[in-house]
């Protein structure tokens, strides 16, 4: 029996685990002990990872449709030649940007690299991918105040913490491991505050659960952040040594008097003072946020509010401290820096001529071939098809036709076009319904990468099992589809992942991420490395748990941190008499991942899972509609949709709310297509609905 340690690639937290194999199978699958973001822990969703190797189909070869709908199987050699014709074909008919790529935040770095390098480098077209679903907003966020996209902390400062406070985030379902290291926290006396429209797992267990009216956080983080600098409960050499802006600021928010706050957050004036005085109280005091404030209209903003009250009140850089987004997929943090899709490989700008060039050199081509400005985001992808003006897609790792918001716009789009390529590990997803041709990929137990999670530490995945006949990756299908292109000398370098990592290490090499004293065969059976972790300076960054901004310095020109605001918008969906309620969506369980597409595989999952779209529904609004536990009603969205759904009863949803799980294909046909002005990131909580009983 041998053991193999790999990277399990559901969540962002990149827990490592170590499976025993026996005559070509997985006998066992353990936590790796000692590892420093699980520490022998590990959710149901890792402890799955091994259910793959019975349940994806093995020794697939590819599919194209043919002119009576079916599907045939043919070699792989003639479907990239396909493809590559048709991409070809479709360039020089309608123009460059007529086919476009989605890709997803589960994908190894090579795998972005490549395909990054492919669409956009060579066809000089646009790719996306889901990481604009969620974490957009914060990247957004982070390069404003920051300089960079470098979220500062490790995963240890949620033990170190005095005063934890989660804002739009529920880790107890959606990252467990997070949610152990805050129950592992000895700090005495320590506080966990929930800021949350809902009563959620994680408010459940909070010591403060502040049950804030949807869409109002910002008005209630400006309202505080007034009440700090009123009663001086800030830290005014930090502001003063490694801020820029805070006079103004401090201007803006005078305009969030307490009276504001209360009225428009929906929580009283006493628990506003509270909850400022439990921030002034802590000596460490940390803010985490995620999707319910990346997935909003104001997404962006909303992110800068939380960051500026950890900047004003000093609680950045040191143990226990910071203004930190949680991520949500395994890779997004990788996909955010080395897609090539809003900046360049490794965070750079693509108007900057020479940091164009030096990537170019390294990645074997001539400059004039480099992509030359940002992708168009998502919704234009989409907009873009169901306009006529986009005739091929090839998706990746993803499952728009479920995920996507007001999802019936995609079924629209995916029926328009000439060309759609679905590449994953399952041909059952709903996206790959309207396929025009499938390429099969293993699943990441038979396929070798680099992870980054969410506290910016690489880890390796490593092939766990023998692959069979006909069975690729995702590396050596993009591989193929460039090779078919032609693209020749273009793509010399990228033969082997640990080539192509090779690449990114010397891409990264003098910025922010740099990781370049990062070497493919250490990572092997290692505790991961968090960037930076330049060459030549190994020793002093040799600390297994490091955070940034610990000496006040960021990524900004000035190296000082920037206070951002500006006015609150308009909501643009607001109850009505016609739709009275809010429709608000996320993690249903811990086994649940997503569209479901892996998770329906784990037995444990399946059994405790609904098979059916289901919903929250606060009691007293049940019972004035004669509506019963798992009674069937039919909601009706703003955006024009309707979708049935069984009820669960419950006290812990407001009485003008509805909350539904993202897993089944009914959420998001009833969200809306809006989006942050920054970051394009949909806004997901964002619909009102009303509803019947069927």
């Amino acid at each position: 029996m041998r053991k193999v340690q790999s990277t399990c690639n559901f969540c962002a937290i990149d827990c490592n685990l170590d499976f025993y194999v026996e005559d070509g199978k997985i006998v066992r699958t353990l936590p790796t002990k000692g590892y420093p973001v699980n520490e022998g822990f590990s959710c149901i969703k890792g402890l799955s990872l091994s259910k793959q190797q019975t349940t994806v189909k093995p020794d697939a070869l590819p599919k194209i449709r043919q002119e009576d709908g079916s599907m045939k199987e043919v070699p792989w050699e003639e479907a990239w030649d396909h493809v590559a014709e048709k991409i070809t074909g479709l360039q020089k008919k309608y123009g460059r940007e007529s086919v476009a790529g989605i890709s997803t935040g589960q994908l190894t770095l090579e795998e972005f690299a490549i395909f990054g390098h492919v669409m956009r480098n060579y066809l000089q077209t646009n790719v996306d991918g889901n990481t604009r679903l969620c974490m957009a907003s914060a990247a957004v966020a982070h390069k404003g105040t920051l300089g960079y996209d470098a979220p500062g902390y490790t995963l240890q400062d949620l033990e170190l913490s005095d005063t934890l406070i989660f804002i739009g985030a529920n880790p107890v379902v959606a990252h467990p491991i997070v949610w152990g290291r805050v129950r592992n926290n000895q700090v005495p006396g320590h506080k966990i505050v929930v800021i949350d429209p809902r009563r959620s797992e994680t408010a459940m267990n909070a010591d403060h659960h502040y049950q804030i009216r949807p869409r109002s956080d910002l008005v209630l983080l400006y309202t505080v952040a007034n009440i700090l600098i009123e009663k001086d409960w800030i830290d005014w050499d930090f502001i003063a040594k490694h801020t820029n802006h805070f006079e103004e600021f401090a201007r803006f928010v005078s305009a969030f008097p307490l009276s504001r706050g209360a009225a428009e957050s929906g929580i009283d004036e006493e628990r506003i003072m509270e909850l400022a005085k439990i921030i002034h109280d802590g000596k460490a005091v940390s803010f985490w946020w995620t999707m319910g404030v990346n997935q909003g209209y104001e997404a962006v903003t909303t992110a800068r509010a939380v960051m500026n009250l950890a900047l004003m009140t000093g609680n950045i850089g040191r143990p226990g401290t910071g203004g930190n987004s949680i991520t949500g997929q395994c890779n997004a943090m990788g996909s955010r820096l080395f897609s090539n899709t809003t900046c360049l490989f490794g965070g750079g700008d693509f108007a900057d001529a020479e940091e164009s060039g030096r990537i170019a050199g390294i990645i074997g081509i001539d400059p004039e071939q480099m992509a030359k400005k940002p992708t168009i985001p998502y919704n234009r992808i989409i907009e873009g098809i169901n306009a006529g003006e986009i005739k091929g897609l090839w998706i990746l790792c993803t499952n728009p036709r479920h995920s996507w918001t007001n999802n019936e716009t995609f079924a629209e789009a995916a029926k328009k076009l000439d060309l759609f390529v679905v590449q994953d590990i399952y041909d059952t997803i709903e996206s790959a319904e309207e396929a025009t041709v499938y390429f099969p990929v293993v699943p990441g137990i038979k396929k070798a990468g680099t992870y980054i999670n969410l506290e910016r530490r690489l880890s390796a995945m490593r092939p766990v099992l023998p692959r069979g006949e006909n069975e690729i990756s995702d590396y050596e299908c993009i591989l193929g589809v460039a090779k078919a292109l032609g693209m020749g000398k273009a793509i010399e370098r990228w033969e082997t992942p640990e080539q192509c990592f090779n690449m990114l290490r010397e891409i990264s090499r003098g910025r922010p991420c740099d990781f370049s004293g990062v070497k493919w065969d250490d990572l092997t059976d290692s505790h991961g490395r968090q960037w930076p972790y330049p060459e030549g300076r190994e020793a002093e960054f040799s600390e297994e748990q490091r955070r940034l901004y610990s000496d006040g310095i960021f990524y900004t020109p000035d190296g000082r941190a920037n206070f951002l605001f500006e006015e609150p918008l308009e909501n643009p969906y607001v109850p009505s008499e016609e739709f009275p309620l809010v429709f608000n969506t996320g993690r249903g369980t811990v086994g649940q991942w997503h569209t479901q597409s892996r998770t329906k595989e784990v037995r444990f999952v399946e059994d405790v899972s609904p098979k059916k779209a289901y919903l929250f529904m606060n009691r007293k609004m049940a019972e004035e509609n004669d509506v019963h536990e798992m009674d069937r009603i039919r909601v009706f969205s703003v955006n024009g949709q309707n979708a049935d759904f069984f009820v669960k009863v419950t006290d812990n949803v407001p009485y003008d709310q509805l909350y539904a799980p993202i897993h089944y294909i009914e959420c998001n046909k009833l969200t809306p297509s809006n989006y942050d002005k920054y970051s394009r990131e949909p806004n997901y909580k964002g619909a009102v609905c009303r509803f019947e009983k069927i």
